[in-house]
């Protein structure tokens, strides 16, 4: 049996104290923008921009879901932007989106754009259980992803 969730879409704007350059250089940089997401279980470079990302398994007794996708990260300096496509065929998600960093003054503007597709092998009686708990998951952890980069941006421009 094999049960879709998703797709998640999530878009976040916030601005941070941090120069856009050291912006782009953290969130470019993809191990180290990886190593302030919680629960990656491993990180690993697959060649080309391509990046497998493990995650650390999550749920309940019952039942528990380990998310490993791989997506393709491009970066361009000029136009302060970091995009990433699902790579198919590697784990069980698919998941792509973006980073826009806009220099102001004194600060720095940044928006993510994330989507992803979770398949999750499960009965589809589960189905309506996991879902929700699958999509509150991705979002706290994305939540808790950009919390750990405005703490390493300098703090966040209220």
């Amino acid at each position: 049996p094999m049960s879709i969730t998703g797709p998640v879409d999530l878009g976040y704007e916030f601005e941070v104290r941090a120069k856009a350059a050291d912006v782009f250089a953290v969130l470019a940089d993809v191990p180290l923008s990886a190593s302030h997401f919680p629960k990656v279980e491993q990180l690993t470079d697959l060649g080309n921009g391509v990046y497998r990302w493990d995650m650390a398994k999550v749920g309940t007794e019952q039942i528990h879901i380990q998310t490993i996708y791989a997506s393709r990260y491009a970066s361009n300096r000029a136009k302060g932007s970091v995009i990433w496509t699902p790579v198919e065929g590697i784990g069980n998600a698919l998941v792509g989106g973006s980073w826009a960093i806009k220099g102001k003054r004194g600060s720095t503007a940044i928006r993510l754009d994330i989507e992803a597709e979770i398949t999750v092998d499960l009965p589809a009686l589960m189905k309506p259980l996991v879902e929700p708990v699958v999509n509150v998951e991705f979002e706290q952890l994305i939540e808790r992803y950009i919390d750990n980069l405005i703490e390493r941006l300098g703090g966040e421009v209220e």
